[in-house]
């Protein structure tokens, strides 16, 4: 039966401090793996084989030495298994095969390249922006994802939660290690050991803003230099609303191909779903503005076909939208804010104040089920509600 023991060897140069050693033996073979781990004699419990955590730094330590301690016996475990007899040597070799391929921020930048392949360039970023925080947190440790423990993932929470971030970023970042996790899992790289369980996942369900056909209407009606960024911006939200809330990434990337027979024809990036919106004659009049003999793209958005060079044109335009629209906001009525997503939240509140049915909404704005769509209209604005609670209480105002 083989055991595994965690042990401090003193150093010989400062006999106030030592290395953190494993110690495997099986049949009277006995290997010993150094983890370049010091630490001084007071930070470390010999009886318990366990680091006394004095700070997060020691805290960090510990969880790598729990993950490397269940990788070996992941391994003892797998060798036993098998029919044939095995030596110490081999444990120590699959584990060093291991150690130099399990690290967690290693894999999440090998996904990060991998999607920037695939021309997944706003995955990408979030998952660079999910790595950058992890990696604040272990303070450069490199941990292997046998680490990746219940108690890990409760002291990144705590960390985020420290610093101030919002619940719906923490569970931002859970949610794209957790991806990361389970892909590992899926490779056969590391065994599933469910570490998110008590940690958010969810999205809080923030108020959104809609704007009335009212408003819609008004910022049809104002008068804005032709050409001008904010025409520009105005013609974009029209257009979106008019294709029952076409996300601004796939207006960007609209090109002269995507229209057929009297049809918008395109995919959408978030979801490859396959659209078609009938080209209306309001839909029409705004593509004859933009339209251009140089370009592929409908709109004065992207110049360039290389997917690199156009995703950093996109992000651009899409903070240069916002601003715009952030301007013509001050030009409509009090407590109107027009955002990039508000044309998407305006149609499907439209849609469903018409008594459009559930089933139609659900289908015109490209969602995958009518449960998502449900989840998707209870986050609006609850104007109905809201009017018919106007009309119940307006008797004390008699």
């Amino acid at each position: 039966m083989a055991t595994i023991t965690v042990k401090l060897r003193r150093s010989e140069a400062d006999p106030q401090t030592g290395t953190i050693y494993y110690r495997l033996s099986h049949r009277r073979q006995v290997r010993w793996i150094a983890t370049g781990i010091r630490l001084s004699l007071g930070a470390w419990n010999a009886a318990a084989e366990r680091i006394v955590a004095a700070d997060d730094t020691h805290r960090l330590l510990q969880h790598r030495i729990d993950g490397d301690v269940r990788s070996l016996r992941r391994i003892v475990r797998e060798l036993e298994a098998s029919s044939a007899a095995w030596s110490v040597h081999d444990a120590v070799t699959r584990y060093r095969a291991l150690d130099g391929r399990l690290l967690v921020l290693d894999y999440m930048e090998q996904q990060i390249v991998r999607l920037r392949e695939a021309n997944r360039f706003g995955t990408a970023c979030n998952y660079e922006r999910a790595c950058r925080s992890f990696a604040a947190f272990l303070g450069g440790m490199r941990l292997p994802f046998a680490a990746l423990t219940e108690q890990l993932i409760g002291d990144y929470n705590a960390y985020l939660l420290r610093r101030g971030v919002v619940r719906n970023t923490i569970s931002f970042y859970m949610r794209i290690l957790r991806a990361v996790y389970n892909k590992a899992v899926r490779q056969r790289l590391t065994e599933q050991l469910y570490p998110f369980r008590e940690v958010y996942t969810g999205i809080d369900r923030t108020r959104k803003r809609a704007v009335s056909e009212a408003v819609l209407v008004q910022l049809h009606r104002l008068e804005l230099p032709c050409g001008s960024p904010l025409a520009l911006a105005r013609d974009l939200f029209l257009f979106s609303y008019c294709t029952r809330g076409m996300a601004f990434v796939d207006i960007a990337y609209l090109q002269k191909g995507n229209l057929r027979d009297g049809m918008i024809c395109y995919a959408r990036r978030k979801t490859g779903r396959q659209l078609t919106v009938k080209i209306e004659p309001g839909i029409r009049r705004i593509l004859d503005r933009y339209r251009s003999v140089d370009s592929p793209y409908l709109f004065p958005l992207l110049t360039s076909t290389d997917p690199v060079e156009a995703f950093h044109q996109y992000r651009r335009a899409m903070d240069e939208h916002n601003r715009s629209l952030r301007k013509l906001s001050a030009l409509l009525p009090d407590g109107c804010r027009l955002t990039s997503y508000t044309a998407r939240h305006s149609w499907a509140t439209v849609a469903r104040d018409r008594n459009v049915p559930i089933a139609v909404i659900s289908e015109g704005m490209g969602h995958t089920s009518e449960q998502m769509t449900r989840i998707y209209l209870t986050m609006l604005e609850h104007t109905v509600i809201d009017r018919a609670n106007r009309r119940l209480i307006g008797i004390f105002e008699r």
